[in-house]
C-alpha cells in the first residue's frame, strides 16, 4: 500500500529498500512520492547520507548479502545463514 504522504529518514530508506527490486517508479509511488522521481531521489539520497549508507542509485539498497555489524573493529555476524 502506498504511503499517503512522502516518507523521510529511516522510513523512506526502509520502504525504498523493500521495493527496490520493483523499480524506481514503483518504489517512489509506494514511498509517497507518486511520479515525482526527482524529489524521491533527492530525499532518498539525503536520508542515506544521514544514515551513512552509500547511495548512487536505487539498486544500491538491494542487499542479497549477509548483513554484519562492526563494533569497535569487531565483526558480529552469524556463522552460517541458518544461525541467526
Amino acid at each position: 500500500m502506498a504511503s499517503p504522504t512522502p516518507l523521510h529518514g529511516t522510513d523512506l530508506v526502509d520502504c525504498a529498500r523493500a521495493n527496490a527490486k520493483q523499480g524506481v517508479e514503483t518504489a517512489a509511488n509506494l514511498c509517497g512520492y507518486g511520479s515525482d522521481l526527482n524529489t524521491f531521489r533527492a530525499e532518498l539520497e539525503k536520508a542515506c547520507n544521514d544514515m551513512r549508507i552509500e547511495f548512487n542509485e536505487l539498486s544500491d539498497l538491494i542487499k542479497d548479502n549477509q548483513v554484519s555489524v562492526g563494533i569497535d573493529g569487531t565483526t558480529i555476524a552469524p556463522d552460517t545463514k541458518s544461525e541467526l
